[in-house]
């Protein structure tokens, strides 16, 4: 038990630790900051999920109606027998 109150306790005090305050306004220089990650090809592969998505389910509402009409056309087939 020691040893996990001890560790509490010094997490406790790490999260207290406020860093340093800056004492005036340092402006970045240019060139510095660049992009890590462009939105370009997120945003290509973003619409292009979406587009797939949305074309398989249209092929997968194409396929039931299909079947619902090989379906409807055998009833009827069927009630002209009779």
């Amino acid at each position: 038990m020691l040893p996990m109150s001890l560790v509490s306790r010094l997490l406790m005090a790490l999260a207290l630790v406020q860093p340093a305050a800056q004492g005036e306004f340092v402006p970045v220089t240019p060139g510095t900051a660049t992009e890590q990650l462009p939105a370009g090809p997120l945003v290509i592969a973003a619409y292009a999920i979406i587009w797939v998505a949305m074309m398989f389910y249209l092929w997968t509402i194409w396929r039931r109606l299909n079947k619902v009409e090989t379906d409807m056309h055998a009833l009827e087939r069927r009630k002209h027998t009779k």
